[in-house]
C-alpha cells in the first residue's frame, strides 16, 4: 500500500493539531463586540454578498439568453426552425464540459443542513461554479428554474463566513439559514417568503429571537440589494384577485386535491428521471453507461426537441405563466399538454445534470392546473358561472398549491403569492387549497429529494446515500440493547431521577412480571412536577387514595398505548410509525410476546446506524484493496523464499 506523508500521520496518543484561528476571528476577539452588534454585522454582510451574487446571476441569464437564443438564433433560424433545438442541446455540452472538468458543482441545500448537524462531511463550496453552469442551462432554455441556484448562492455565503469566523454548528446553521432567506428574497423580491422559507425549511421550528433577527436583516438587505440592481418589481406581474362569491371556497377545494396530484406526480417523477439517468431502470439500463458529462447533452437535446412543438416550456416560463395570470388565450388542450410535457421535461432536466431549481416549474404547473380548473368550472358549470372566477384566480392559487406540496413549504408557498399579489382578499381561497394540497402530500409517504424539505420526517437524517441505506436496514441493525427500566410501582421523584442522572430521555415501564406496560418521558415528570406546583394541589388521586406527587406511582402518568417495532421488519416502517406520531422512541419487542422487550429504537440511534452504514460501505472498497495489496506482498515473499 502507498504510506501517508509523515505529516499525515499521527503517534499513538497524539491528539490532531486545532484548526487556526482566521486573522478576522482573531480580530473579532480582540473588539469584543456585543451580540446584537455581530447580529447585525452577519445580516448585512450575508445579505449585501448574497444580494450581489443574485444580481450577478440573473445578469449572466440574461447574458446568454440573448446571445444564443437571440443573437445564434438569428444566424442560423434560415436553415430551418429545426435549429431551435440547437440551442439547449449546446447548452447542455457546455454545462457537460463544465461536470467532465469538475464532477461536482457543490453540495445542495440539504447537504449544507446536513453538514451543520455534522451528519456529513462539508464538502467544497463552489458557488461561482454553481451559479455559472445553472446561468448556462436556464440562459440557453433549459426547462429549470432560478430559484434554487438563487437559494444555494446564499446558503453557500451563509456557509463561508461560518467557515471563516470558525463558528459552532448551532451558529453555522443560523447563518446557513440567513443566507438562503437573502436567495429567495433577491431571487422573488420577496423578502418575507424568504424569511419564513429559511424559518420553514432550514431551521426547522427551532428557532430563537437571535435567529429570526439575522434572517429579516439579511432578506431585507438582500432585496434592496437586488432591487437597485433588477429593478422593484416582482418576479412577474399578478393581476388584481377577483372576489364573486364565498360559496365558491369548496371550488379551490378540489383545486388542492388537484395540486396535490401534481405536486407528487411532479416529485416522483425527478425521482425516476434520476434513477433512469443512473442505470437503475430495466428498459433505459444503458444510460447509466453512458459517462456522466454527457447527460446533460442529452437532456439538452430532449428540451431541443420538445421545444420544437411546444416552445412555451423553454427556460423559466415567467413569460407564459404571465400570460396564463392576465388572461391571454390559451385551449384547454394546450393547457393539459403544457401541464403533461412541463412536468416530463423538467423531470427528464433534473435528471440529465442541468442545473436549474423546481420552484419555477412547479409554479407553471400550478398555473396551467389552474387555468384549465378553471376553463373546466365555467364550461360545465353554466349555471354558476356569473358567481365563479374567471381562470386566472384560479391560476394564482393553484401555483401557490402546487409549489406548497412540492417544496413542503406551505406558509412560503402563501406569504410568496401573498407579496406578489398584495391583495388580501386571496388569502382565504388561498391558505383552502395549500393547505389542502400540503396536508395530502405529507399523508402519501412520498419521499421529496435533496432540494426539498429535509425533515419532512423529524429526523435529523439528511436524504443523500444515508436514507437509502437505513430504507434498507432492518430495525434490529440500528436498535440498541440497553435502556433505562423502571418499575411500574416506582414514585414520580425516583423515576425522574432515575432519566436525570441517566441522562435519558424516556424510560420503559414494567410491572412485577416483567412484562412491558409503558413509557414514561421527562415531559411526563415535568408534567406532574407542575401540577404539583399549583397552589392548593399538593395532593394527586391516585389508585391508592391522595397522595403527594412527588410520591405518585409512576403507572399513574406514564403512556400505556405503546407503538412497538419488531426486530426483522424494515427500518423504513418503523420510521413511518415515529414520524406519524413524532415519536422519539420505540420499544422493539418479540414478535411472539408484545410485552418482552428485545431492544430500543431511538433517533439518535437511528441516525448513528445510518451514519456508520454509510462510513462502513466507503470504507468497503479501501479494505478490499488492502487486502489485496498485502496477499499481493505475500504471495511475492513466498516466491522470494
Amino acid at each position: 500500500m502507498t504510506a501517508l506523508p509523515p505529516s499525515d500521520l499521527l503517534r499513538p496518543g497524539q491528539a490532531p493539531p486545532a484548526p487556526s484561528k482566521s486573522s478576522l476571528t482573531s480580530f473579532l476577539n480582540r473588539l469584543q463586540p456585543t451580540p446584537e452588534t455581530v447580529v447585525l454585522l452577519l445580516a448585512v454582510f450575508i445579505g449585501t454578498s448574497t444580494g450581489m451574487g443574485i444580481v450577478t446571476f440573473h445578469y449572466l441569464i440574461h447574458l446568454i439568453h440573448t446571445l444564443m437564443l437571440e443573437d445564434v438564433m438569428g444566424i442560423i433560424s434560415p436553415a430551418g426552425p429545426w435549429t431551435l433545438a440547437c440551442i439547449p442541446a449546446l447548452g447542455g455540452a457546455v454545462v457537460g464540459l463544465m461536470r467532465w472538468h469538475r464532477p461536482d458543482f457543490g453540495p445542495g441545500i440539504s447537504a449544507l443542513i446536513a453538514a451543520t448537524q455534522g451528519l456529513r462531511e462539508l464538502l467544497p463550496l463552489r458557488p461561482v461554479t454553481k451559479m455559472v453552469a445553472a446561468s448556462v442551462s436556464l440562459g440557453t432554455g433549459a426547462s429549470l428554474g432560478p430559484e434554487g441556484p438563487s437559494v444555494e448562492i446564499g446558503a453557500n455565503f451563509g456557509m463561508l463566513l461560518g467557515e471563516v469566523l470558525q463558528v459552532s454548528r448551532e451558529r453555522q446553521r443560523l447563518l446557513l439559514g440567513a443566507g438562503a432567506a437573502a436567495g429567495l428574497a433577491a431571487g422573488f423580491n420577496a423578502p418575507i417568503a424568504g424569511v419564513f422559507f429559511a424559518l420553514e425549511v432550514v431551521l426547522g421550528t427551532t428557532f430563537a429571537t437571535s435567529a429570526v433577527s439575522v434572517v429579516l436583516l439579511a432578506a431585507v438587505v438582500a432585496a434592496l440589494i437586488a432591487q437597485i440592481g433588477l429593478g422593484s418589481q416582482p418576479a412577474f406581474t399578478l393581476p388584481m384577485y377577483e372576489v364573486r362569491s364565498p360559496l365558491e371556497l369548496p371550488l379551490y377545494l378540489g383545486l388542492g386535491l388537484l395540486a396535490a396530484g401534481v405536486s407528487i406526480a411532479f416529485t416522483e417523477t425527478i425521482q425516476f428521471a434520476r434513477r433512469c439517468f443512473r442505470g437503475e431502470v430495466a428498459l433505459v439500463r444503458w444510460l447509466g453507461r453512458i459517462p456522466r458529462p454527457i447527460h446533460p447533452a442529452i437532456g439538452g437535446v430532449a428540451v431541443g426537441l420538445v421545444a420544437l412543438q411546444w416552445p412555451q416550456i423553454l427556460g423559466i416560463g415567467y413569460e407564459t405563466v404571465e400570460a396564463m395570470l392576465q388572461d391571454v388565450e390559451f385551449s384547454l388542450p394546450l393547457l393539459v399538454a403544457l401541464l403533461v410535457v412541463k412536468l416530463g421535461i423538467t423531470a427528464f432536466c433534473q435528471g440529465s445534470g442541468l442545473v436549474g431549481g423546481v420552484f419555477a416549474p412547479a409554479m407553471f404547473l400550478g398555473a396551467s392546473l389552474g387555468s384549465a380548473y378553471g376553463k373546466v368550472l365555467a364550461a360545465n358549470l353554466p349555471a354558476i358561472a356569473p358567481h365563479i372566477a374567471a381562470p386566472p384566480a384560479y391560476a394564482m392559487v393553484g401555483m401557490a398549491a402546487v409549489l406548497a406540496g412540492t417544496a413542503k413549504a406551505p406558509l412560503t408557498a402563501i406569504l410568496l403569492l401573498f407579496e406578489l399579489t398584495r391583495d388580501y382578499r386571496i388569502v382565504l381561497p388561498l391558505m383552502a387549497a395549500v393547505g389542502l394540497a400540503a396536508w395530502l402530500v405529507e399523508g402519501s409517504k412520498v419521499r421529496h429529494d435533496s432540494e426539498l424539505n429535509p425533515e419532512q420526517m423529524g429526523f435529523n437524517v439528511a436524504p443523500d446515500r444515508n436514507v437509502e441505506i437505513l430504507q434498507q436496514m432492518s430495525v434490529a441493525e440500528a436498535m440498541h440493547e440497553s435502556w433505562v427500566m423502571l418499575k411500574d410501582t416506582q414514585s414520580v421523584l425516583e423515576a425522574g431521577l432515575a432519566l436525570t442522572q441517566g441522562r435519558s430521555y424516556s424510560a420503559l415501564v414494567f410491572d412485577s412480571t416483567d412484562r412491558l406496560i409503558g413509557i414514561v418521558s421527562l415531559q411526563d415528570i415535568e408534567r406532574a412536577i407542575a401540577l404539583g406546583k399549583r397552589p392548593g394541589s399538593p395532593l394527586v388521586e391516585s389508585d391508592s387514595g391522595a397522595v403527594p406527587w412527588m410520591e405518585q406511582a409512576i403507572a399513574e402518568i406514564c403512556t400505556r398505548e405503546v407503538l412497538y417495532a419488531y426486530p426483522d421488519e424494515l427500518l423504513s416502517e418503523a420510521l413511518d410509525r415515529m414520524a406519524a406520531r413524532g415519536l422519539r422512541q420505540l420499544p422493539v419487542v418479540d414478535p411472539d410476546d408484545p410485552h418482552r422487550v428485545l431492544g430500543l429504537l431511538d433517533r439518535e440511534g437511528i441516525s448513528l446506524a445510518g451514519n456508520v452504514a454509510a462510513v462502513s460501505e466507503a470504507l468497503a472498497f479501501y479494505v478490499l484493496l488492502s487486502n489485496a495489496t498485502s496477499s499481493r506482498e505475500l504471495s511475492q515473499g513466498d516466491r522470494a523464499a
